[in-house]
């Protein structure tokens, strides 16, 4: 089953949504580290208040994470998870 071509498209449509999404998460959380080591006066800047720069990124970081999560299960729920479900079925001998 390894080797079908619907197992290949399955494990194809998932790397091409979780290694895109996975690289630019991670580029935008190192963004965040590396402006709070060098680039503290911008971070330390307010914006109003006394919210600043460094506060409203990294709570931009949790949005992130929620969206992210968001996304990945409508595209589960649409283009994995009906694929997956036939493969099963078909290796337990119940495809039509």
């Amino acid at each position: 089953m390894q080797a079908s071509p619907e197992f290949q498209e399955l494990r194809s449509r998932f790397r091409s949504f979780v290694f895109p999404m996975t690289i630019a998460f991670l580029v935008w959380y190192f963004l965040y580290v590396l402006l709070s080591i060098y680039a503290t006066g911008f971070m330390g800047t307010k914006v109003f208040g006394n919210i600043t720069w460094g506060l409203i990124i990294g709570l931009g970081q949790f949005v992130t994470t929620f969206l992210i999560t968001f996304l990945y299960i409508r595209f589960a729920n649409r283009q994995i998870d009906p694929r997956a479900e036939a493969i099963r079925l078909e290796l337990e001998g119940e495809a039509a």
